[in-house]
């Protein structure tokens, strides 16, 4: 069976009776060359164990199976197991859970599943819990690497640079725990039904130590950034005042800002993670 005929998808999904739900952001791939380069993107071998949220019908699922030592999916739709039954029949490598990634132990699922593998994910993301479903892996902390599809204007958030429109408290983030690259775009045609926006896959490879160093802690450090880009159209010292405000006070946080090098008309958009590190580490030296 190809999974990427527009004819048989069609027909597999009549004889099991189902339908769309946008509620789950379904959008199911028809374009055979797609999978094959997110499977090679992942760069999964014998060796791996990959992690995939949302299989769908199974098209990326047998690229993966192919390569991987095993392959694991997380699928929440009950009417997609059956078709997933007959779809992944035959696949020794493969074992299917029912289930919502985001309720899950993922440490867990990774330690039984995945023994004597490196663990990877590899997976075409559906959007509406992209974010989420990013930090839950991120947090997990037992992926070596993480390649996903997501909506494009999310994968340029993950690699924005500092001082561009994309960059964000999401882009410190990955870019704190990861290395995100934005291989490729796919295109709405590549999808059926085709969504309204184009996807990108991107990879995002764990760093074995986080991008910076930091006194304060992770949870003082994520405070901060978030603090900086509440309001982004404020300078950093307003955008900071309206969380720490009262504690270490204004004029503190102008002090640690110009011990920082920074302009005292700076905003938040235009600091890199190691001017966030020493923002962060300033802060908390009052706090």
């Amino acid at each position: 069976m190809n999974l990427c005929d527009i004819r048989e998808v069609k027909a597999l999904l009549g004889r099991h009776g189902f339908r769309f739900s946008k509620s789950m952001g379904q959008n199911f791939l028809v374009a055979d060359w797609v999978p094959r380069e997110i499977a090679a993107a992942g760069g999964g071998d014998g060796g791996c164990g990959v992690l995939e949220i949302g299989p769908g019908i199974g098209c990326l699922t047998h690229e993966l199976c192919r390569c991987a030592g095993k392959v694991v999916s997380v699928e929440l739709d009950h009417a997609l197991l059956p078709v997933l039954e007959e779809t992944m029949d035959g696949a020794k490598n493969f074992t299917l859970i029912s289930g919502d990634i985001l309720k899950l132990d993922i440490p867990a699922l990774a330690d039984q599943h995945f023994q004597g593998l490196t663990p990877m994910v590899c997976a075409n993301l559906p959007y509406n819990i992209t974010t989420p479903v990013l930090r839950a892996l991120v947090e997990a902390k037992r992926f070596a690497s993480i390649t996903v599809m997501v909506q494009r204007e999310v994968a340029l958030r993950l690699a924005a640079r500092p001082g561009t429109g994309d960059y964000g408290a999401l882009s410190v983030y990955m870019q704190y725990h990861t290395q995100p690259e934005v291989l490729f775009d796919v295109p709405p045609s590549c999808f059926l039904p085709a969504p309204k926006v184009t996807s990108a896959v991107v990879r995002c490879q764990t760093r074995a130590v986080p991008a910076v160093h930091t006194a304060c802690g992770e949870d003082f450090f994520f405070q901060v950034v978030r603090a900086a880009f509440t309001q982004r159209r404020k300078t950093l010292l307003n955008s900071l005042s309206s969380v720490f405000g009262s504690q270490p006070g204004k004029d503190r946080l102008a002090a640690v800002i110009a011990n920082c090098g920074l302009h005292p008309a700076v905003r938040g958009e235009t600091l890199g993670l190691e001017e966030f590190a020493a923002l962060a580490d300033g802060i908390h030296s009052f706090s």
